[in-house]
């Protein structure tokens, strides 16, 4: 079959086309976010009408990818790890349902954090809802994977976790495909009540969910991506366990990529549990290799007998957070490399700024004018690119805890006495996670100010559609917020004083008031001008 040159996201990607799927359902998030872009932008998908518009937020996008799987279409999902905690309450109850067609549920993780709040791993939820994950080492694995996962979902009507994490998503190697499946056609679940979770058909599919682990299990020991090597060495005195990309991680420290340690390769969860018992039984102490949480690491402290020593990232051998890499590796096994040479200041990291031009700039200039005359710590902010408002020269934000938090803590503080608070949030963070908020605030009669930055995209992953463009103030006007305090501004230079003064009075006034101030993303205008020239 065609040999070709991909990320591993657009593996991913090419593995669930090739699959057969009817649909991609996701919310654009760092570092999954070209796998749909890869589905949107291929002829093919085009050709057989597969669904790949962005939807609101991961919940929706999963609800609908369930939707699709309940008509017995094969269906993927995409989402970072944050994401996954919004999607959370389908996810882990589609497991008790099941599915119908192939569901396959893309978590990307970022490990280091380069675009995130926190390091979650993914593998705990995989856990939690008690479905099979599947943990790609490198590129040919993601595009294999994910076939395996369509099939894999069909034969147990389970949803199925592919997790990767940022550096595997973001880096390139060729990929052999296999032959290209056609769609499934529509047929119903044989059980018309399989998705009515009422206590009494639940407790029954739960015992089936129970039930199941042990043919899941039975799946991992057997698995082609679980693999036992024995080593070179006469003495056992180290084996090591490495899952997903630490792998690779592992392997570049030896010649020819041939660990002489025992070795047990875990891409396939549940934790292939012989596989693990049979290393730890033949070696004297363990290295548990994970990107991520110490997820292994602690099972395996819990159904082995204790006694041997087992290393990782819970003992100090590999630090505790972020991600691996083969220098950390040496350095855990004691394998001494060369110092690297000091990197020349003039490629030094530089820290993250807008850009030039950019509305934010000018929203903040405003808003920090409108603000002096109170103390400082009272606007609080979201996720995008707007959040560079807390770095110099604005210094405008104080808060950036999950999507939508900036509406919910400006109120509570509101509520606590802090008068005035004010929330800054961008359009498609609006309608992913602000309208409930806001829906809170109005029913409270808040007095809080809410600035939305509408750039018309979503700019920080890219400049993905807004679910918001041309709506915001229907939907603000719908939840109730009063229309003389729904305003626009134009955020430009020359418009500095007039928007400072809208600012001032909304800031003042003692209800919920909403600032649309909208311009385009300069940097998507400024692909259209290339675009267009």
């Amino acid at each position: 079959m065609e040999k070709i040159l991909l990320l591993a996201d657009g593996a991913i990607a090419q593995a669930a086309l090739d699959s057969g799927i009817s649909g991609v359902y996701a919310y654009p998030g760092t570092p999954s976010t070209e796998i749909t872009e890869y589905i949107q932008n291929a002829e093919y998908a085009k050709i057989c009408g597969i669904r790949s518009n962005w939807s609101a937020n991961e919940k929706t996008a999963y609800e609908a990818a369930l939707g699709m799987s309940y008509t017995g279409k094969r269906v993927l999902v995409c989402m970072k790890h944050v994401g996954l905690n919004v999607a959370a309450d389908a996810f882990i109850n589609s497991a008790i349902t099941g599915v119908n067609g192939g569901l396959v549920l893309v978590s990307a993780d970022d490990p280091s954090m380069h675009s995130s709040q926190n390091e979650q791993d993914s593998r705990f939820y995989g856990k939690f809802a008690m479905v099979p994950v599947l943990e790609p080492s490198n590129q040919q694995e993601a595009y294999d994977m994910t076939c395996f996962a369509f099939d894999l979902s069909e034969k147990y009507k389970i949803p199925v976790m592919l997790r990767i994490t940022t550096r595997l998503a973001h880096s390139r190697a060729g990929v052999t495909r296999q032959k290209v499946k056609g769609q499934n056609d529509i047929s119903m679940p044989g059980d018309p009540l399989q998705f009515v979770l009422l206590p009494a058909i639940a407790r029954k599919r739960y015992k089936e969910l129970l039930d199941n682990q042990y043919f899941f299990e039975g799946e991992s020991e057997r698995s082609q991506f679980n693999k036992y090597f024995d080593g070179s060495l006469a003495e056992k005195r180290l084996g090591i366990i490495a899952c997903g990309i630490t792998y690779n991680y592992l392997i570049e420290n030896f010649q020819d990529h041939q660990v002489p340690f025992p070795l047990l390769k875990i891409s396939q969860y549940p934790i292939p549990r012989v596989q693990v018992e049979m290393i730890y039984n033949d070696c004297q102490e363990i290295l548990v290799l994970e990107d991520g949480y110490p997820f292994v690491e602690e099972m395996l402290k819990g159904f082995v007998k204790q006694g041997k020593n087992i290393h990782g990232r819970l003992d100090g051998t590999l630090p505790r957070n972020g991600e691996l890499n083969p220098d950390i590796v040496a350095s855990a096994l004691g394998i001494k490399k060369e110092t690297p040479k000091l990197i020349p200041e003039i490629v030094v990291n530089r820290p993250p700024s807008l850009c030039k031009g950019c509305a934010h700039i000018d929203i903040f200039n405003a808003l920090n004018e409108a603000m002096k005359d109170y103390s400082r710590g009272r606007v609080f902010s979201d996720i995008g690119c707007y959040t560079l408002g807390a770095m110099p020269p604005f210094h405008s934000i104080y808060s950036c805890v999950d999507m939508g938090a900036s509406v919910t803590m400006a109120k509570g503080a509101y509520d606590a006495g802090l008068i005035p608070s004010v929330a800054v949030i961008g359009d498609s963070t609006f309608t992913h996670s602000g309208i409930t908020g806001l829906l809170d605030a109005v029913n409270d009669k808040s007095g809080i100010t809410i600035i939305i930055c509408d750039n018309l995209t979503t700019g920080m992953t890219g400049g993905q559609k807004s679910s918001a463009t041309g709506k915001l103030e229907q939907i603000c006007r719908g939840l109730g917020v009063e229309p003389e305090h729904l305003i626009k501004i134009v955020p430009l230079k020359k418009n500095h004083e007039e928007n400072v003064i809208k600012l001032k009075k909304e800031i003042e006034y003692k209800g919920v008031s909403v600032v649309i101030g909208q311009r385009e993303c300069i940097q998507t205008l400024s692909r259209k001008n290339i675009k267009s020239s």
